[in-house]
């Protein structure tokens, strides 16, 4: 027996897609429009009131719980924007979305229990639901839509299914689940008596007419669904990791126990210049989400130049192609070739799926890059044949 070989648990998901592609992107020197980071920073009067902060000596260990100015902003901002009533004991602050999905999951999950996830999904979900022991039972969302087969969902469902873990909008698929998609989730939950945990992060950025409805508000829900966020995409700063999780007093007390071993708290400085961000910086939001849908725009048109079949996306940072015609054996492949022969990194979307016959050629874009970086990717791929 050799005792030093890595846990069981990481077989599989001992790297992530993302770490893998930009590595490739620094070393062709190419493009990265894989992973979904802007190049610009958000509101200065945010990091104003981080550096005052760190002047100010706030810079050991905050409250686990979160800072209380940052408590009492996502308490406003759920009010404001959604009509939820919440009390300080229903909000943690986590290290970021991730952290708070890690510690949903390891606070609600058994060895064996079920969760039922939206396919493709965040590669942290499968790696989570993994080290928890549970059982993964994806729902595919099919191109070219997307869309939520609530038949499906409810076939998923079994007397093992503990929880349902949900993403709007969704990434990668840009998709915005509908008022009825979302009404199928909740009858569902209510039926089986499920906990539901939603990932939000990018709540704001929905394009067109689309607009993000937390599950939480439907009937009957808020008892049952802890919602996540955080600050990263909404303004620009993904780097502070500064996430949240809401909802019932029992649901976030479970998640905040298990966070509680994995970083305590973080980012001391940089809760107080989130709340203001939230109770002041709305304004950025509006300007960013009009600056990304006119990305969107001109990357989807572009790469549909390209003989790709591209899905417009609702919402998020990232646009879907299918890359079949390039006849590549799959979307990693069609990646890797692009990198040495244009210099540009996506990201392969079959990492996302256990149905690899459904994602095998798609490929993730990200448009949340400055204009000049997304017209250097673009100029690039129009010179490049990209043909196995």
């Amino acid at each position: 027996m050799d005792r030093t070989l890595p846990s069981r648990r990481l077989d599989g998901v001992g790297s992530t897609i993302f770490a893998e592609m930009s590595a490739l992107a620094v070393r062709t020197g190419a493009v990265n429009l894989g992973q979904g980071f802007p190049d610009a920073s958000g509101p200065a009067a945010v990091v104003d009131v981080a550096v005052e902060a760190m002047r100010a000596g706030r810079n050991q260990y905050p409250p686990g719980h979160g800072a209380p100015e940052l408590l009492d902003a996502v308490i406003e901002h759920q009010q404001r924007h959604y009509g939820i009533p919440l009390a300080a004991e229903q909000v943690v602050v986590t290290t970021g979305a991730t952290e708070a999905i890690a510690a949903a999951l390891l606070g609600l999950v058994d060895p064996g229990d079920e969760v039922v996830v939206l396919e493709p999904y965040y590669d942290s979900y499968r790696a989570m639901i993994q080290f928890c022991g549970g059982v993964r039972r994806p729902v595919t969302l099919r191109a070219p839509d997307f869309r939520l087969d609530s038949a499906e969902l409810e076939a998923a469902v079994s007397e093992r299914t503990k929880l349902l873990l949900v993403n709007t909008p969704h990434n990668p698929t840009g998709a915005v689940l509908s008022e009825a998609e979302l009404q199928g989730i909740a009858d569902v939950a209510r039926r089986h008596d499920l906990a539901v945990v939603t990932d939000e992060v990018y709540e704001h950025l929905t394009f067109d007419d689309h607009r993000h409805v937390p599950l939480a508000t439907l009937p009957g829900m808020f008892e049952r669904t802890l919602t996540i966020s955080s600050s990263g995409k909404t303004f620009s700063f993904t780097g502070w990791k500064v996430g949240w999780a809401s909802g019932p007093e029992h649901l976030v007390a479970a998640t905040e126990s298990a966070k509680n071993w994995l970083s305590y708290s973080s980012g001391a400085p940089f809760q107080p210049a989130i709340a203001h961000a939230l109770l002041k910086e709305e304004g950025f939001v509006e300007q960013l989400r009009g600056e990304l849908v006119e990305k969107r725009d001109r990357l989807c048109a572009a790469l549909s130049e390209l003989d790709l079949d591209v899905f417009v996306p609702q919402g998020t940072y990232f646009v879907t192609t299918d890359t079949s015609r390039y006849g590549h054996a799959d979307g990693h492949s069609f990646c890797l070739a692009m990198a040495e022969k244009a210099g540009v990194v996506a990201i392969p979307e079959q990492v996302f799926y256990d149905d690899q016959d459904e994602g095998r050629h798609l490929v993730r874009w990200a448009f949340c890059k400055e204009a000049s970086v997304l017209e250097e990717g673009i100029r690039r791929l129009h010179g490049a044949d990209l043909h196995r």
